[in-house]
């Protein structure tokens, strides 16, 4: 039996190469909580979890995360038998409530070691993938139009990404239209665009932006409306002249059935951390596909380790309707990985070694590391001043 040995988590925080703005905060650093899962016969599996912008933005935090993993989790973990993720997330499920970002943290790490010692991709574990590379588009979310618009025409003409979405809600509603509507007709018919409201919007203001950003070109609105507003969401997806897409309303399979049955969206994002784990989230795409509702493989802007764990998820689906946002890596000034995931021609290549098929540049990590020595000393100089 390949029992679990220990549980290491750290909080990571590595700058991002420029400010991320979102309706209800901003960031410049990404905080990602890495997991090692340690076996008695060597292998380890990893994991991430990380969200945008904190408690900003959702209910767990870097911080949280990393504590319940260590005082709730560790301790119904360690001991056993690392070959039954299965048995072992239902045991998390049976004792600690909610804490999704956590579960899937560890969860993917169950799978990576599940997945390293069969010496098979990760994806395998998931019913096998049907693509080998995703389409990725890119978030413009500087706030700034001319800056945006540069920043676009570079991916396209660096061939990175050729769909864009942009973060929108936190000005007046003409402002923001005209904010899209300058951008989609800057790059023409060579890109796509689609907006992102992140809940800011009440159903008046959505039905009019609805009317406004289809005529200006917008292909998609991202979770325009709060999440507890289904039935919003449903009389909107019904009516507007633009694909409504479900975003932070899918926080698992019973939401994701919910939303299914009364059709509120046109499309779901698919977002492991958010469905509390690979297998649920494979299940939420599962319940979207039933109800002909086009797949999307969301982000919580995590670095490359979760980032490789969505690809392999991705990778199994049939059809992504709207493609992916896996860009997180590609948001922060510095790699930890010691080979980058491959982003080219628009996509991402999925890895092929065994498990998440990537390995921690460990020197990396340790600068990095929210808990470093030398990190300790700055953060200390900086309270005193």
């Amino acid at each position: 039996m390949a029992t679990i040995d220990a549980i290491d988590t750290w909080i990571v925080d590595v700058p991002t190469i420029r400010p991320h703005v979102l309706s209800m905060t901003s960031i410049s650093r990404q905080s990602m909580v890495i997991v090692r899962v340690r076996c008695a016969d060597g292998v380890s599996g990893l994991g991430e979890g990380t969200t945008i912008g904190g408690l900003a933005y959702g209910d767990e935090s870097p911080e949280s995360i990393k504590l319940t993993i260590d005082t709730y989790f560790a301790p119904l973990l360690v001991g056993a038998d690392s070959a039954m993720p299965a048995a072992l997330m239902t045991r998390l499920r049976q004792n600690v409530v909610g804490n999704h970002f956590a579960k899937n943290a560890v969860e993917t790490a169950l799978l990576d070691c599940v997945a390293r010692r069969a010496g098979v991709p990760l994806s395998d574990l998931l019913g096998g993938r049907q693509h080998d590379r995703l389409p990725v588009l890119w978030t413009l979310a500087s706030g700034d139009t001319a800056k945006d618009i540069a920043e676009a025409e570079a991916m396209i003409a660096a061939r990175r990404h050729n769909v864009f979405k942009l973060k929108i809600g936190k000005r007046p509603l003409a402002d923001d239209v005209a904010h899209a509507g300058a951008i989609k007709r800057a790059l023409g018919a060579s890109a796509s665009v689609r907006v992102d409201v992140n809940q800011a919007w009440d159903e008046q203001t959505a039905r009019k932006g609805a009317r406004m950003l289809a005529d200006a070109g917008i292909d998609l609105i991202e979770q325009p409306l709060p999440r507890a507003d289904r039935a919003g969401m449903a009389r909107l997806a019904a009516s507007a002249p633009i694909a409504i897409m479900a975003d932070e309303a899918l926080r698992g399979t019973h939401d994701a059935f919910d939303l299914a049955a009364i059709r509120a969206g046109d499309a779901f994002s698919i977002k492991a951390a958010q469905a509390g784990g690979l297998i649920a989230a494979a299940k939420v795409a599962a319940i979207a596909e039933a109800a002909h509702i086009g797949l999307y493989g969301g982000t919580m802007l995590e670095g490359s380790v979760g980032t490789a764990a969505a690809a392999h998820l991705c990778s199994t689906f049939a059809t992504l309707a709207w493609g992916t946002e896996l860009f997180g890596p590609l948001l922060q000034t510095e790699e930890i990985l010691a080979t980058p995931l491959e982003y080219t021609d628009f996509a991402l290549t999925v890895p092929k070694g065994p498990g998440l098929g990537i390995e921690l540049d460990e020197d990396k990590v340790r600068h990095f590391r929210r808990d470093a020595p030398q990190r300790t000393v700055v953060m200390l100089n900086q309270a005193a001043r």
